[in-house]
């Protein structure tokens, strides 16, 4: 079978979004930063927006954690990634809570009912534990970014769980949610004189149970926040087709972990099923690129070469066996993944880096081999 690539260099010069999937541990906030990079050195406008960040790699970066809108990265480290202008590389450390918030002061029709939301205590439970919540805020501003045009590219760092990909849903269930029977019951009612006294008994029951205040509160917030979500649904579903076409890249960022590459398999089938351009997987902390190492022998002592150096040298290539065993191992599970990955798109490995890439030099590396694949 032919197999016919597509590069991630091309992806970071031609795509207006990348989307890196995978479970948490396996590096993927660290693409998703390395990749952004990579992008602004070859010349355009990026934002890396990521709603789990490492204090670290924020550090790094030179930027805060969950600022209000995103930032600029420091000039001085612009200049040592060799970043020019025009292009720019942002950075937006995403507070869900924030990002909520904003939607509501922007969708509501007066400021006054935008405070009442934002001050009731219903929505601000909901806001912080409703399944879907971080992920449709991410949604949102994913929407509101690409909508303004300011950004060539946004690469999008999905949370760390095994349903990364459930921002792709979470409109679907809050709609659910605020559809549903049990909270339109709660709703006032207009349409007949039935259906208002159903719905005042209803409200009776809640405030005899649960106090009058929550019962209030609950009403206030349903028919408040009802309307304000039609709206979000409307930009988030929008959103879900543009994911779907020519512009955008998925990408799965796994380890050679066994239960890692679960994951990667889960959310490839994932991207499938919800018909969304899936572009290839990145192979993190990989020993495929080992294979060019030399192996030590005995040139590498000053003739004549001691008992004790001889004995240095054995365990020293035992060593070194074990890691040509597992360069061999991580080039044959780079070819499977390529070969899963099928025609259009690719497979690459990033080196494992011992010390961790918190640092821009190490990103910039990074950057380097994803660009250059």
């Amino acid at each position: 079978m032919t197999i016919t690539e597509v590069q991630v260099g091309e992806l970071l010069r031609t795509k207006k979004i990348i989307v890196c999937c995978g479970a948490g541990g396996v590096g993927k906030t660290t693409t998703a930063a390395a990749l952004s990079l990579a992008a602004a050195r070859a010349g355009r406008r990026v934002l890396v927006l990521t709603i789990d960040p490492s204090k670290r790699l924020a550090e790094t970066l030179g930027v805060s954690r969950n600022p209000p809108t995103p930032v600029a990265i420091p000039a001085d480290r612009l200049a040592a990634a060799g970043i020019r202008a025009p292009a720019s590389l942002d950075a937006w450390m995403l507070d869900p809570k924030l990002v909520a918030d904003e939607s509501v002061r922007r969708l509501t029709k007066n400021p006054a009912d935008a405070e009442r939301v934002l001050g009731n205590r219903i929505y601000q439970q909901l806001s912080a534990m409703v399944a879907g919540m971080h992920e449709y805020t991410a949604m949102e501003a994913l929407h509101r970014l690409v909508s303004e045009g300011r950004y060539d590219l946004v690469v999008l760092d999905t949370p760390p769980s095994r349903h990364a990909l459930d921002f792709l849903e979470a409109p679907r269930r809050l709609s659910k949610l605020i559809e549903g029977r049990a909270i339109q019951a709660f709703l006032p009612k207009a349409d007949s004189i039935v259906t208002r006294a159903a719905s005042k008994v209803i409200q009776k029951i809640l405030g005899a149970v649960f106090g009058e205040e929550f019962a209030t509160e609950l009403v206030t917030f349903m028919s408040l926040f009802s309307s304000i979500f039609t709206a979000l649904n409307m930009d988030v579903n929008t959103m879900r087709t543009f994911l779907s076409g020519p512009d955008v890249a998925f990408l799965l960022v796994t380890s050679p972990a066994p239960s890692t590459l679960a994951e990667a398999h889960f959310f490839q089938d994932k991207t499938r099923e919800l018909q969304l351009p899936f572009k290839g997987f990145v192979l993190n902390r990989s020993r495929a690129r080992n294979n060019d190492r030399r192996f030590p022998d005995e040139t590498i002592f000053a003739p004549p070469a001691s008992s004790e150096a001889k004995g240095a040298l054995g365990k020293l290539q035992t060593l070194a066996r074990t890691e040509q065993d597992a360069a061999v191992k991580d080039n044959t599970l780079l070819g499977e993944l390529r070969v899963r990955a099928g025609s259009g798109a690719t497979a690459i490995a990033i080196p494992e880096l011992p010390q961790g890439a918190d640092d821009m030099g190490t990103l910039i590396t990074v950057a380097d081999v994803l660009a250059a694949s």
